[in-house]
């Protein structure tokens, strides 16, 4: 529940209990509080397992974690059933990529020695940037015009 408090900050907060409430008040406030957590915990186990009778012997393995949608998903995946665990142990992301990039650099070494055929061979699109063409002559400026 307090994963993330840390030693000091975990005195400072003794510290400050025992200056506000009093060291007389203190154990009697904490006795309360555990009283009053631990009833709570027994109502939820008590509500939860009216909820699991209710719905029926098919429901005996039902689990509240399961209607979180991550908790729900990752079961969903985890199932063997589809056959997920081969795809996801076939899939190597670094081979894909060096493979990509082999790719990429292969045919940007073969792109100077085709960029004299034809534009449409196979397919391939000629990516090299060319001269742009001559434009036509312009009309002659008329400063009149302006």
């Amino acid at each position: 529940m307090f994963n993330d408090i840390g030693p000091l900050e975990l005195v400072t907060l003794i510290v400050l209990a025992v200056l506000v409430f009093g060291p007389d008040k203190l154990p009697k406030l904490i006795q309360d509080a555990t009283r009053t957590i631990r009833k709570i915990r027994e109502f939820s186990e008590s509500a939860k397992e009216d909820i699991r009778q209710e719905l029926g012997p098919e429901f005996k393995d039902f689990e509240f974690e399961d209607l979180n949608p991550k908790t729900f998903i990752r079961k969903q995946l985890d199932n063997d059933e589809l056959g997920l665990k081969e795809i996801r142990n076939g899939f190597d992301l670094k081979k894909e990529m060096a493979e990509v990039t082999d790719a990429v650099h292969s045919r940007e070494s073969d792109s100077p020695s085709s960029s004299g055929s034809s534009g449409s061979s196979g397919g391939s699109i000629d990516m090299t940037k060319k001269p742009e063409s001559p434009r036509e002559e312009r009309p002659p400026y008329d400063a009149d015009a302006t």
